[in-house]
């Protein structure tokens, strides 16, 4: 199978897809990698680290996507890229389809079977999306510790306090992977933390897990609302798997917390839990306020931190790389239950229940939409 990675066009998105070292492992498997020039240069991977390995480097964009059976990326496609779609090609990539409209039709219009990183699931866990969270997770608490400060438009609260000054008040909405990573760096800043999960069995864990480091609430409208209001820094790590994010904190509740406090959406490549995150930002451009609060609604919050996370990624995401490699995806993702979550559109059709619940698609399970476009070709 030929794998093509071009370089990623999102703002300050600095990941590529794949490390040499994993590059490697798909080419001593017999397959070729083709790389756009220059695609791991953010990750500081040089053109000749790959070529050391035996990859390949393409001067442009377009060749990379042509040439490839398989495209890995790290960043959903943007309209620019949609041209290069074509049915039997194959897109492993984080695409959050939910929030992401005419990325879905593009897709299911061209025939494309896209693989999303993020519902890749065995069941248990998100294995290709947990890496990304922890990081997105830890920068959350230091992003909005930084903000809190009055040259970036805070109130210039120190969340660690100082003796004879009160800790900053930290509030995070979601105790999954992002939820618990933020907290183990607000914790260790010293902030005073709030947990607020809709699973009491989380909650004990939780306690469990940090003691007295952290309080944890109940998730509902009145804990919320009273949690918003106190909090300096408001962190946002509600995860429905491929689905919209639920809008659970209101402008209202916004309006009453106070001016400069911070609020980090890290739910907003899902669309978001804050009512007043209303656009994504840029790492160039991270921030804007309304109502006095300062909104940081960055989506891919990783891609600052590129050197980390493209190792991180690649760890989790080559050992699926090269079973739809040696398989080919139509067998791979039939036989791999954790492949067969991940698939959201396939053969013309939108696969991920939960994508076509949130975008009003007819849906059809993946293994249908593969198994009949495999009936109609004869294969």
């Amino acid at each position: 199978m030929i794998i093509g990675v071009p370089k990623e066009i999102k703002n300050n998105e600095n990941r590529v897809a794949l490390t040499p070292g994993a590059a490697s492992q798909l080419i001593a498997a017999g397959h070729r990698v083709i790389m756009e020039k220059d695609a791991g240069a953010g990750s500081g991977f040089e053109n000749e680290d790959y070529v050391s390995v035996g990859a390949e480097i393409s001067e442009q964009a377009k060749a990379v996507w042509e040439a490839a059976d398989m495209v890995m990326k790290v960043k959903e496609p943007l309209p620019e890229e949609y041209p290069y779609f074509r049915e039997g090609l194959i897109l492993f990539t984080y695409l959050h389809l939910a929030a992401e409209p005419s990325l879905a039709e593009a897709l299911k219009q061209k025939g494309v079977t896209a693989i999303a990183y993020e519902t890749v699931s065995d069941g248990r866990s998100l294995p290709l999306l947990t890496p990304m969270s922890e990081v997105a997770g830890r920068m959350a608490a230091q992003i909005g510790a930084q903000f809190l400060e009055k040259p970036k438009g805070g109130k210039g609260i120190l969340l660690a306090g100082v003796p004879g000054v009160a800790r900053g008040k930290v509030t995070i909405i979601g105790g999954g992977v992002v939820g618990t990573n933020a907290a183990k760096i607000a914790a260790g800043l010293g902030a005073d933390v709030t947990m607020i999960d809709l699973s009491a069995e989380r909650l004990r864990q939780l306690d469990d897990q940090f003691g007295n480091q952290i309080k944890t609430l109940m998730s509902n409208p009145v804990n919320i609302a009273d949690a918003v209001a106190e909090a300096d820094l408001l962190i946002c790590a509600v995860l429905i798997p491929g689905a919209k994010a639920p809008t659970l904190v209101t402008e209202e509740m916004v309006k009453q917390m106070k001016p400069g406090s911070v609020i980090v959406d890290v739910a907003i490549d899902q669309g978001g839990i804050v009512e007043t995150v209303d656009h994504i930002t840029t790492h160039d451009n991270p921030t804007y306020v309304k109502h006095g609060i300062v909104h940081y609604a960055v989506a891919n919050m990783p891609g600052a931190v590129p050197r980390t996370s493209t190792v991180a990624l690649t760890n989790v995401t080559v050992p699926y790389a090269l079973e739809i490699a040696n398989k080919g995806a139509e067998k791979a993702i039939l036989e791999n239950r954790a492949l067969k979550a991940g698939v959201n559109t396939a053969n013309g059709h939108i696969t991920y229940e939960a994508v076509a619940r949130d975008l009003n698609y007819d849906y059809v399970p993946a293994e249908l939409a593969i198994e009949n476009s495999s009936s109609a070709t004869g294969a």
